[in-house]
Order: C-alpha cells, then structure tokens, then sequence
C-alpha cells in the first residue's frame, strides 16, 4: 500500500508578472485514508496548492507527486489514469459544471466518459446521491443553464465527485454557498465517504469546519506554510500569531467583536517574517525568514516564539 496519497516537496508557484510567489517552499503529505486540510485567508495559496496537486498547473519549482508518482516524470495519458481515481469539487459551482445537462446528467457524465453504457444501479446510485444531498427529484432533469442556485450547484458537484467512489477528493471550499441546513447535509456525505476509505484533501478557511471534517492540515498565511498539525489543535491550541487570529476570529457568544488593524505593506525587498506588519509579538529577530520546524507531538510551526 501507498502510504502517501499526495504530496508536496517544497513547492514554490510564481505565476506570470508576479514578483511575490504564489506558493514558496510548501512541503507536506497526505497519507491513504486521511483527511487534510488547507486553512488559510483568501489569497493565501490553497486552491494553487490544490491544483498543483492534481496537476492542473505545473510548480515553478519542486515536485508534486500523486500516487506515488511524480507528475513532473509521466505523461498526459498516465495523468489522465491516476485521475480516474481522484475527485475534484471546484471553487466555483457556476464554471465547474456543463450547463446544457441536466442535474442527473452532470452526475453521471464521469462514469459516461470512462465506458460507454451506464448500469441501472449507477443511475440509481446518482439519485440517492442527489436526495441525500437535498436536490429534489423534480430538479433531476432541469438543464443548469435553467437556473440553479450556487448551493444547489455545489451538492451537484459533490454528488458528481463522488459518483465514481474515488480514492481521494480534492474540495475546494465546497460549502460556502451552503445554508445551516444543507451545509451539514454535505457535511455528513463528506464523512460517510472518508469512513469508507476515501481520502480527502479539504480548502476552507474556516478552523471550526476544519475541526469538523479533518484530521490534519496545515495554515497558509501568503503563499508560505505557518504551522502543520491535527486540526482539533490547531483550534484548540493554536502555536502561531495567524492561526491564533483565524481561531479568535469565530464568532463565540458573549464574546465582543473586535476590529482588527488592516494590513500594512511589506517593503519589496523584504525577507523576515510575512506576518511581521500584523502580528502583536514582533521583536528584533522576526526580520528574518523563520523556518518551520517541528515543536512537539509532530507539530510544526515557522515562528521564533517557539
């Protein structure tokens, strides 16, 4: 068995006319059967992080592999097999899917491509999909071009990702189009299917929903990782400034809200901490790149105070 699904090995992403890099030095593993996440602000780097990973953009530098194999040495058609076994659930619910099919049409398009006639059960399969993910059956056969709203779209998507049993998923903020209710529809769909052996790579940038759905992640602050551990103590018990920021930032009763300073710019030529303009422990020392290291019980984090 592969013990690593997927993996980064210092990963830097510069894309074109951009002087700072999307992705510097990003390392990490996921391993069969876990549950991964990539928190961070918007802008940080996860959906670059998760394309890398399935291939859809090369690194600037650095390897990606994916079952065991590292994209920069197979070709177009080897890709296209490891694919077969991954799902992809795309940030944007409205460009992720064809508008001239149908809801049950969409669903079932991937195991179309990969043979030619579909099976009763696999229909069916695609149905129970879609209630459980609260479509109703009066929608099944409505064209997307006709109107479906984002939530609706993005638990089209999930039914459609998951349609083939795929070994591993990447979900990109699949929920944040979702009400309360659906939310958690989509949720327990997510966790049933990890139950089963399903691999999962999850974006989000919310810590509590992290908790909720993965085992380990880590916390992308500008393109760099900030700290690397089980995501019910990246939570509980944050170790750097930012993290400590995105868990102070859920909302909590009885807690005041507290507006936070806005960003202040780095200089160009700048090559100390990235969280330097924001973070409240600055000294001397942070004007200078601190490396992530591990601190305890495997967790890793790239600041001084530790």
């Amino acid at each position: 068995m592969i013990e690593e699904i997927a993996c980064s090995e210092k990963v830097t992403l510069v894309f074109d006319k951009k002087t700072e890099a999307a992705l510097t030095n990003v390392s990490f593993s996921v391993k069969v059967g876990e549950s991964f996440a990539l928190v961070g602000e918007s802008g940080s780097g996860k959906t670059s992080l998760l394309r890398l990973l399935l291939g859809l953009i090369e690194p600037t530098k650095g390897r990606v592999r994916l079952f065991g194999k590292s994209l920069d040495e197979i070709g177009h058609e080897e890709l296209r097999k490891i694919r077969r076994n991954c799902g992809y659930i795309s940030q944007d619910p409205f460009g992720g899917l064809p508008p001239t099919l149908t809801a049950l049409q969409a669903v079932l398009e991937p195991l179309v491509v990969t043979h030619s006639s579909l099976k009763k059960d696999e229909i069916n399969k695609a149905k129970t999909l879609l209630s459980d993910l609260g479509i109703e059956e009066s929608l099944w056969n409505r064209k997307l071009i006709q109107g479906f709203s984002g939530g609706q779209r993005q638990r089209i998507m999930l039914a459609r990702a998951l349609i083939t049993d795929p070994k591993l998923l990447f979900a990109d903020e699949p929920t944040s189009m979702q009400d309360v209710s659906t939310r958690w529809d989509l949720v327990n769909q997510l966790k049933n299917y990890h139950q089963r052996g399903m691999s999962l790579v999850f974006v989000t940038h919310d810590l509590l929903l992290a908790k909720t759905i993965t085992q380990r992640g880590i916390v992308l602050y500008r393109g760099l990782v900030c700290e690397e551990g089980p995501t019910a103590l990246l939570l509980t018990d944050p170790l750097h400034p930012y993290t400590k920021a995105l868990s102070a930032a859920l909302p909590r009763l009885g807690r005041p809200i507290k507006i936070k300073a806005k960003r202040k710019p780095l200089p160009s030529s700048w090559e100390g901490c990235v969280y330097f303009s924001l973070c409240p422990y600055v000294f001397d020392k942070c004007k200078l790149p601190p490396p992530l290291k591990e601190v305890k019980d495997g967790r890793k984090v790239a600041c001084f105070l530790h």
